[in-house]
């Protein structure tokens, strides 16, 4: 991203403290219909928070609903397909008679133990400057990452199909830039900060970040002669917004995002996130296990209707083949709870099985030193940027790409991941038929092998700024290596 870092402040969240009095009513009366099951008195002293409730897969959909609202609750959105229901309740006891192994608030890690209220963040675009508005100039010229991959080359075979579409689950697309104007589809586009896709334009949006304006024009911006231009600037994409007004990517967002995209058939999903609150997501914590269920279903029912799903591995510097200690979560509370971290604690989405994981380098081609890392953990690699690898007669080390109403240059994972998914775009292009774990294939295929450095001492200290570990065509910091748009539209 950088992945969505934010700055911490505390303020109420007036959206929080709305009454929940129809809440708690409607929990009794839908309990003093079923004579088997005891009334149970409701609380509502609020705030209302939002939860992830796991059901048995299967559950239908009035079953489901019929428990919420029997535990003080109310649905705000059933997936049926994978038997999670996003929820709401002013009662401090929901989740506890829904079961802790079943529901869980990410908002509630934000409630302040000394003053009540609930913490808030604001994205930290800080890895941005000024944006430069000089859209009628060609600015082709300053993407170096896309001379890296061969993008140019590749565009003069297949610029990509109309047929494909990827869905950016980000913070919105900027519906008026001209250089996405022509490929953004907002029949497909939908805000997913309630859990419940919302297709108005006002949803799906941004609002306090540019960070998904940019990763789209990676993916897609037009080759009209102005701006930037895209990996595949011939595809079409769609605005899945993940990312509330506070910066935070919560699970039941991802879950909404996925499942939108699934259903509405989208060939790509491109992640540039870490899901919040959780850097690791453990799968045998209490709440964690929770976020790490939902969220590998709703990936999991994403793959089986086809789509591929592309996410950042992260910008904490980590070896994820063998994470030690968490001192970052939850990324939404006043005090962080630093944490001894295991093999079943996981970056969602991308270590998820079917996920493809992708580290970052430089202009040199050399894993930036932000970018996280690990053998089995790392599928691919691609240009995010490194303000220490500087291309010859290039000002900026970063990516340059789209915002509102103009370009920026960014480094981060969340810069490399695109590029990716661009390049699986072209590949879907071209092979129409081919199933999300055959891209998976193809890409890992036509990538290009780097081997790990001889010597990755980026400070000049004499020291290892990190271990790679592997062999040239696959290891740790590059995983199958540098993904090739020409290859891909060639081999």
């Amino acid at each position: 991203m950088p992945l969505l870092r934010r700055a911490r402040a505390v303020a109420v969240s007036a959206a929080l403290l709305l009454s929940g009095s129809q809440v708690a009513s409607a929990a009794v009366s839908a309990q003093s219909e079923q004579s088997s099951t005891p009334v149970v008195a409701c609380t509502q002293p609020g705030p209302v928070l939002r939860y992830l409730v796991v059901f048995d897969e299967g559950t239908s959909q009035p079953l489901a609903e019929a428990e919420i609202a029997a535990s003080c609750g109310t649905s705000t959105v059933y997936y049926p397909q994978i038997g999670v229901a996003v929820a709401t309740s002013p009662d401090p006891s929901f989740g506890r008679r829904m079961g802790a192994d079943r529901a869980y608030s990410a908002q509630a890690e934000a409630i302040s133990k000394h003053t009540g209220a609930v913490v808030r963040k604001k994205v930290d675009e800080t890895e941005m400057g000024k944006a430069s508005r000089t859209g009628a100039v060609d600015r082709t010229v300053e993407q170096w990452d896309m001379d890296l991959i061969k993008a140019a080359e590749a565009h003069a075979i297949n610029n990509g199909s109309r047929d494909v579409v990827v869905g950016v689950l980000d913070s919105g697309i900027d519906p008026n830039h001209p250089d996405l104007v022509d490929a953004l589809d907002p029949g497909l586009s939908a805000g997913c900060a309630t859990g419940k896709a919302d297709t108005s334009v006002a949803a799906w949006s941004p609002t306090t970040s540019a960070h998904g304006t940019h990763v789209a024009g990676t993916i897609a911006a037009a080759d009209d002669g102005r701006g930037t231009t895209g990996v595949a600037p011939g595809v079409r994409i769609a605005s899945v917004k993940v990312v509330d007004d506070d910066g935070y990517i919560y699970p039941e967002y991802a879950v909404c995002g996925f499942m939108w995209s699934a259903v509405h058939g989208m060939t790509i999903t491109n992640n540039s996130y870490f899901i919040d609150p959780w850097v690791f997501t453990c799968q045998n914590q209490v709440g964690q296990k929770v976020v790490y269920e939902a969220v590998r279903r709703a990936v999991d029912y994403a793959s089986g209707r086809g789509v591929l799903t592309v996410a950042a591995a992260g910008n904490g510097a980590t070896d994820l083949s063998k994470p030690d200690r968490d001192s970052q979560s939850p990324t939404n509370a006043e005090e962080v709870k630093p944490r001894a971290l295991d093999n079943t604690c996981l970056v969602l989405p991308a270590q998820l099985r079917s996920v493809v994981a992708v580290s970052s380098v430089g202009a040199d081609e050399v894993k930036a030193g932000y970018s996280s890392y690990g053998l089995g953990a790392v599928d691919l690699t691609a240009p995010g940027g490194d303000r220490k690898q500087v291309p010859e007669n290039q000002s900026d080390g970063c990516v340059l790409s789209t915002v509102p109403a103009g370009y920026d240059y960014s480094c981060g994972t969340s810069m490399a991941t695109p590029h990716v998914s661009g390049v699986a775009a072209l590949l879907a292009s071209v092979h129409p038929e081919a199933t999300a774990p055959e891209l998976t294939r193809m890409l890992n295929a036509q990538s290009e092998t780097l081997p790990c450095p001889a010597d990755y001492d980026l400070n000049g200290t004499g020291a290892q700024d990190a271990y790679c570990t592997g062999y040239s065509e696959y290891n740790g910091f590059y995983g199958h290596g540098l993904v090739d748009a020409l290859a891909a539209v060639t081999q």
